[in-house]
């Protein structure tokens, strides 16, 4: 075989000394960080920008979930201590006595849920009022205005709309079945 030229050597020992030299900057260049480009930067900024973001919406997240707990042990201490009235003024022996104070706890929850409910976005009520027993939502629906009821049913889905639009209709045929008719003193005779 023909040996290799003088030249051909020197050549292919400079073009080695190239790529070795490109490498030792490059990896002096990464370690160091002192040559970013602008691109380099702005993603960095705009992913520094995203993390603030998300951290600070979820403070507010945990906020809302501490501020939701709050307000659910609140309402169930009310409720008990209610109870425990309820129970302590009820006549011994006499039956129902004790469910009469009981009753009234709730209906106030109620009306409070009704002025909270409204207070709510529709959207977002109507996400959670679709989760509430159909009870709870009927007793809710007929404490609040009809407006934001109908907002609320708007956004619900149509099933969950349908499902309590069908509730508060028979509930409304049930007493006006149960209430007489107002005819000015006309009663039947003995």
């Amino acid at each position: 075989m023909a040996r290799p030229s003088l030249l051909l050597m020197t050549a292919a020992a400079a073009g080695l000394a190239v790529v070795a030299n490109a490498s030792t900057i490059a990896s002096t260049a990464t370690q160091n960080g002192a040559s970013k480009t602008r691109l380099g930067s702005s993603i960095d900024q705009d992913i520094a920008e995203r993390d603030t973001a998300a951290a600070r919406r979820k403070r507010g997240l945990d906020l809302r979930e501490q501020a939701t707990k709050a307000a659910q042990a609140r309402l169930q201490a009310d409720l008990e201590a209610r109870q425990k009235q309820g129970q302590g003024t009820a006549a011994p022996g006499v039956p129902g006595a004790a469910a009469g104070g009981v009753a009234e706890a709730p209906e106030a929850q109620f009306d409070e849920l009704a002025r909270i409910y409204q207070a709510m976005k529709p959207k977002a009520a109507a996400l959670v009022f679709e989760q509430l027993d159909m009870e709870v939502q009927m007793k809710v629906a007929q404490r609040m205005r009809e407006r934001s009821t109908g907002m609320i049913m708007a956004a619900m889905t149509p099933k969950g709309a349908a499902a309590l639009s069908m509730a508060l209709a028979r509930r409304s045929a049930r007493i006006a079945a149960v209430t007489p008719p107002p005819q000015g003193g006309v009663r039947a005779r003995k």
